[in-house]
């Protein structure tokens, strides 16, 4: 069933002319690499060369900062991924094709391609701007990218990306809290673009809180203009309030096309097919429960 579930995401991304996907969570521990481990067991299963990468250090056993185990990169042969050369296996698993000038924290990055099933761990650099060119060069010797990304690294984001919107049970004290994050991230991820003509009031590099509420108490009726939604540094709660008194607006149109939902962690669990339900009403996305390979979709 997740891979009924993975495909139907995939497919999205190709309706909109993708070929790459980056998941990214509204906090730790939404379910980003299950989603993404999904994607990948998916597109192995029909034959389609991808590569994979990431943010920052993912499929290892245990989390280094919470001791807690975490779910495991299992790959097949075809798969391509880009890593620390460290964390290379020392067996034939893995063939080392192609080294980057890009470092991680655990050392310098490589490409590899996945010779024998295993589990690996996937290790990226810790600036979007590498990310971003490692994800190239992956696409360059395969059909289809996917990007393990991260709620406090939504710059890593491309235009390039189909954006998949995970968000879990973990780090939100109720499902109201989950489903309100959720909201605002689809919300700024979908920025309008800036109309020509209109006068337009544009932020070179990041637009703040601070300066937004600024912008508000000072009765800003201009648009104002970013160059993306990744340039866009708050959110939740206080994003849709600023952006709902704000004509925000930006000069390149991300791509999110759904969300995934974890209802479950160690701390609470949400009841999964209303959490869903919720989600897709809030967001106007599907909402895909990888978990237990069910789709929420919002109301015609």
């Amino acid at each position: 069933m997740a891979d009924d579930v993975a495909r139907e995401i995939v497919a999205l991304a190709r309706a909109c002319g993708k070929r790459s996907i980056a998941v990214v969570g509204t906090s730790k521990n939404a379910g980003k690499t299950v989603v993404t481990s999904a994607l990948a067991h998916a597109l192995g299963s029909d034959g389609v060369r991808y590569g994979l990468c990431s943010i920052g250090r993912d499929g290892e056993a245990f989390d280094a900062l919470e001791g807690g185990a975490k779910p495991r990169f299992a790959l097949r042969p075809g798969a391509t991924i880009a890593t620390a050369a460290a964390l290379v296996p020392r067996t034939p698993a893995l063939e080392i094709y192609a080294m980057t000038d890009e470092r991680s924290a655990l050392g310098r990055i490589v490409l590899a391609r996945v010779r024998a099933p295993g589990e690996f761990e996937i290790a990226g650099p810790p600036s979007a701007e590498a990310l971003r060119r490692i994800a190239i060069a992956l696409g360059e010797s395969t059909d289809f990218t996917l990007v393990d990304g991260a709620v406090d690294r939504l710059a890593a984001v491309r235009g390039d990306d189909a954006i998949v919107v995970a968000v879990g049970a973990h780090a939100a004290p109720t499902p109201e809290r989950a489903v309100d994050d959720a909201a605002a991230l689809v919300a700024k991820l979908r920025l309008p673009l800036a109309r020509a003509g209109d006068a337009a009031l544009r932020i070179d590099g990041a637009l703040t809180a601070a300066a937004a509420a600024d912008l508000v108490r000072s009765g800003e009726t201009r648009a104002v203009v970013v160059r993306d939604a990744t340039h866009v540094a708050f959110g939740g709660k206080t994003y849709l309030t600023l952006a709902a008194r704000l004509d925000l607006r930006c000069e390149r149109a991300l791509h999110p096309v759904a969300c995934t939902v974890a209802p479950f962690s160690w701390a609470r669990a949400f009841e999964p097919r209303a959490f869903a339900r919720s989600v897709a009403a809030r967001t106007g996305l599907p909402v895909f429960d990888v978990y237990a390979g069910t789709v929420a979709r919002p109301a015609a």
